[in-house]
């Protein structure tokens, strides 16, 4: 197991980063196409983050979260989307498979860009699920 590392969040963005995490850990046990409707229904009204602000959002949960700082990518990547919201915004939420060897993946990115991941290993992904900010 591979734990990342993040710098401290400001104090102000560590409770709502903790419950960001607590509910991606239950909204993770959803069945796809209902996780996917729920995620489109917290992006309503949300304007499309930036790039730091996503970054900031998921350094914060990998910082409260050991779950999401491990090998849990669904409950990282939907805990930096439910940040985000709290803030007003939205970044692309993504989920995708690789099938030689057979991997699945989910992330955050922002303008098509996966933000605190590697750029080269998320391209080997086919995205299969997305729900993008409205504009």
């Amino acid at each position: 197991m591979r734990l990342e590392s993040a710098s401290a969040p400001p104090w102000r963005l560590r409770p709502p980063a903790r419950l960001a995490a607590g509910i991606a850990r239950l909204l993770a046990r959803l069945p796809p196409a209902r996780l996917r409707r729920v995620l489109a229904f917290a992006s309503r009204g949300a304007r499309p983050a930036s790039a730091p602000q996503a970054l900031r959002a998921r350094n914060a949960v990998v910082y409260v979260s050991l779950a999401c700082a491990g090998p849990r990518c669904l409950q990282r990547s939907i805990a930096t989307a439910l940040l985000c919201r709290l803030g007003g915004t939205w970044p692309q939420w993504c989920t995708g498979v690789a099938t030689e060897p057979f991997a699945a993946h989910a992330w955050v990115a922002v303008d098509g860009e996966p933000v605190g991941e590697d750029t080269g290993h998320v391209r080997a992904f086919h995205v299969i699920m997305s729900v993008p900010p409205r504009r």
